[in-house]
């Protein structure tokens, strides 16, 4: 069936971006969760890349409020031949920031890049001959051949979830996937546009409205419909002392931090300028990541032996402190309180609790004393408190652990590394996966067995592989579930990743701003200040 949406007309759009004459520019000052260093959402997986890449590109699709996909670049799609054709056509009007045109073929390299290192878009790469069937049929339509039905694919396409299928100019888009675009390259067609002259790492990003850009008719969702910017300007402001990040939000030198620290939420809640609220329902699941290539984590036995250690409660407690209701342990492979979630194995993380029979595993597995890196982010205080835990673990386990911490950019540069740690690599690290990114198989990178192809850690794991394959080919949900019972049990034993635990990161911002959308991105359109 062809979807038709259609586009503001012209003197609509110029009522929504009227410029304003005279006036002193309208500034949204921002706290991000961390430094911006990596600025590829297809590079890396970091969630402050993903929300730059959302100011400066747009998506193809946009998951609303109920993460149904909706038209976004698209004006509509005709699916054909039992769902194994998509014929796909672009709105009219869209632009680069430069000026040109927005194509079809841009779309098709934007998508065959994303598709190299997204899970869900390996599916489509597997299904579509490695991509040969994704072309350009003109310049605002082109086609996906596919060899099975693949419904997801709108979700895919316009899940904000890392990496994203950002659309990028085709020229852009060429650039090897395991390679970061450069700065000069971060042209896109979205809402706002970066201000490159004005970027220092470590102090400031900045971002300009999009004069050009012609938001959709439909009311804001999520991701989904009219992406309406209400400031000239937002500056992100780089600031890692909390307590000097506190006090810029209180005195209203900024508008919004991202990530207050546990600590501080109280004596942000008794202001009256401030708002602390949860913009986030699915929250965020940390994990404990290993570097499968090397020693001693190349061995599932070591990986195995850390397990009956591994306390989820010590570890959200040290992350958002002693209000449960900020936190849940018990959290298995999959976002607790949706479809796909399980209690199946989860003895191996709820059973009781023993440094001594995790120290019994680690002999028994023939664990050599070999040295285990473990690369923190300092600056990522939530990320530094799992680290630190998972310090105390392996140092009382008896791993021979050598904790190096650095601000979070060198870590999202470091672990991209596949070298041993004689030579600059890595062992293990910790970091958290939004909610929606877990909700089942086909886009939790975490699981991902598939060798040099998979996620930082690199799991070759041809079982989960195999179980991931047999998810995709269910014919209910019922049997999705059953599976997805097998994909945990049979993490404990191949154990590509820790779960440690749900937690649930509070927002703070200046209680004149409104229009905050729901969700895992930080989005800053639609928001406009009182």
């Amino acid at each position: 069936m062809l979807q038709r949406r259609h586009v503001l007309g012209a003197a609509a759009a110029a009522g929504l971006f009227r410029p304003a004459v005279a006036q002193p520019a309208r500034v949204l000052k921002f706290i991000p969760q961390s430094n911006l260093t990596a600025i590829d959402p297809i590079w890396t997986t970091a969630y402050v890349t993903r929300n730059h890449a959302l100011m400066i590109f747009d998506t193809l699709w946009g998951l609303d409020d109920d993460l149904v996909p909706q038209p976004q670049m698209v004006e509509g799609a005709l699916v054909e031949n039992d769902g194994r054709r998509w014929l796909i056509a672009l709105r009219q009007g869209l632009r680069w920031h430069d000026g040109t045109p927005v194509r079809a073929a841009d779309c098709v390299a934007s998508i065959k890049r994303w598709a190299r290192r997204d899970a869900m878009g390996q599916r489509i790469l597997a299904l579509s001959d490695d991509g040969a069937r994704i072309r350009a049929i003109d310049d605002r339509r082109f086609e996906i051949g596919l060899d099975k039905p693949f419904p997801l694919l709108p979700f895919a396409l316009g899940k904000p979830a890392t990496p994203m299928c950002a659309i990028m100019p085709e020229r852009v888009a060429a650039t090897d996937p395991f390679t970061q675009i450069k700065v000069e390259d971060l042209v896109g067609s979205g809402p706002f546009r970066f201000v490159g002259n004005e970027y220092v790492s470590g102090s400031r990003v900045v971002y300009a409205r999009n004069e050009a850009y012609l938001p959709r008719q439909e009311a804001a969702s999520h991701m989904a419909g009219a992406k309406v910017v209400h400031f000239d300007r937002v500056e992100w402001q780089i600031i890692p002392d909390s307590a000097a990040a506190g006090g810029a939000l209180q005195s209203g030198e900024v508008d919004w931090w991202e990530n207050p620290i546990p600590d501080l939420l109280p004596l942000l809640r008794r202001n009256r300028q401030v708002v602390v609220e949860q913009i986030e329902p699915l929250g965020n699941i940390g994990i404990i990541r290993m570097n499968h290539l090397h020693p001693p984590f190349n061995n599932p036995a070591v990986r195995r032996a850390v397990l009956p250690a591994i306390e989820q409660a010590t570890f959200m407690t040290a992350v958002m402190g002693t209000d449960t209701a900020l936190w849940k342990d018990s959290t298995g492979v999959f976002t607790p309180g949706t479809a796909m979630a399980t209690d199946a194995g989860m003895e191996a993380l709820t059973g009781p609790r023993s440094v001594d029979a995790a120290k019994q595993a680690l002999a028994a597995a023939g664990y050599n004393n070999e040295r285990v890196v473990l690369i923190a982010a300092s600056d990522f205080p939530v990320l530094k408190a799992m680290a630190d835990v998972c310090h105390d673990v392996y140092r009382r386990i008896g791993l021979n652990v050598d904790y190096v911490s650095a601000d979070w950019g060198t870590v999202v540069q470091r672990r991209a590394s596949r070298e041993p740690v004689e030579r600059g690599g890595w062992s293990t690290f910790c970091t958290a996966w939004n909610g929606a990114d877990m909700l089942n198989p086909a886009g939790h990178q975490s699981i991902r067995g598939n060798g040099a192809q998979a996620w930082f850690g690199w799991p070759d794991a041809p079982r989960l592989e195999a179980l991931r394959d047999a998810w995709f080919e269910a014919p209910n949900e019922a049997a999705q579930k059953a599976i997805c019972a097998d994909i945990q049990r049979q993490v404990w034993q191949d154990v590509p990743y820790v779960p440690i635990g749900q937690y649930f990161q509070p927002a703070a911002y200046r209680r004149g701003l409104t229009g905050m959308l729901r969700g895992a991105p930080v989005i800053q359109w639609n928001v406009r200040r009182a």
